[in-house]
């Protein structure tokens, strides 16, 4: 595996490269094994993640099964996209390959450990501008990608209430109901999702689809996020899920509103935004997930009443 992945690197770097150190940082950067007492039976492969060096460069390397391909396919298309389109700061892909029986992908190594906090304004500034990017005028993606480990679809749509409802909410309703939870009436639910969005004016712009504290960072100079699930969707869907799993600072918020203020009703349309990420960690995760589902679905139905 090793000999791969020097290989590949050497490949697309165009300089030899032999690794002279590795140091394992899997646990540092955290992994869903330490969420196994809510799991279902068969809880979803987590990365192994080094830190590998020749002495001169370092790399940031991710392995995992050899059928984890197509996610590290996925995330790395993601990363050029925001790369190439944006300003926002993200890691560089270097490689992306298999061994006898693993895969890997090689990014560029970041080190956060002279982090500047004080750099949360600067990041909402910048996925602010991130979310002026518009060019490609409809919703969604090239590809199907991922959310965690959950196919996340992305067919083409002009129309976003139709898109979030149908490919968001509906698929996951029917992923879990496949694991015999059900929340109720998939196509009613779909539809309540729908009409809270239904005057809502979206301009596709796009996405990092997976924003919470766990995929950003700070260098001295910059902060970056990574681990991104891209598409063209509605930016609140970021916004909302940075006060999904622990709110943001405030300087972040303050960062964005000053380059790219929120529109009327956000605060009822992130209902609908984060009841997505609910509903993926009661399928990935099930336990006090469903119960959180449950819960938000409740406060959902509570706003078509009004």
């Amino acid at each position: 595996m090793w000999h791969s992945i020097e290989q590949a690197i050497s490949a697309d770097t165009g300089k030899t490269f032999y690794i002279s150190e590795k140091k394992d940082i899997s646990t540092s950067i955290g992994n869903t094994s330490s969420l196994s007492s809510l799991t279902y039976n068969k809880a979803p492969p987590s990365n192994l993640s080094f830190k590998i060096t020749n002495g001169k460069r370092c790399y940031f390397l991710k392995i995992n099964n050899k059928d984890y391909l197509d996610h590290f396919q996925a995330e790395a298309y993601s990363l050029k996209q925001l790369n190439t389109l944006t300003n926002i700061a993200s890691p560089i892909v270097t490689s992306i390959g298999t061994s006898l029986d693993k895969s890997f992908l090689v990014l560029d190594y970041v080190d956060f450990s002279k982090a500047k906090p004080m750099l949360w304004y600067q990041m909402g500034q910048k996925l602010a501008q991130m979310h002026y990017e518009t060019r490609h005028g409809q919703f969604g993606w090239q590809h199907d990608n991922f959310i965690g480990n959950t196919i996340q679809p992305n067919h083409w749509s002009s129309n976003w209430n139709t898109f979030f409802s149908d490919q968001r909410i509906a698929w996951q309703l029917q992923l879990l109901s496949e694991r015999s939870v059900m929340l109720g009436n998939i196509e009613h639910i779909a539809q309540v999702c729908h009409d809270v969005l239904l005057h809502h004016h979206v301009i596709p712009c796009l996405v990092h689809g997976d924003l919470w504290q766990g995929n950003t960072g700070f260098t001295g100079e910059q902060a970056m996020i990574f681990d991104p699930a891209c598409y063209y969707g509605d930016r609140e869907v970021d916004i909302a899920m940075t006060e999904l799993f622990g709110h943001f600072p405030d300087d972040f918020y303050h960062g964005y509103q000053a380059e790219y203020p929120l529109d009327a009703g956000y605060e009822q349309r992130k209902l609908v935004y984060n009841f997505y990420h609910i509903l993926n960690h009661a399928n990935v995760f099930g336990g006090i997930y469903i119960d959180q589902a449950k819960a938000a679905l409740s406060r959902i139905m509570s706003l078509s009443l009004h």
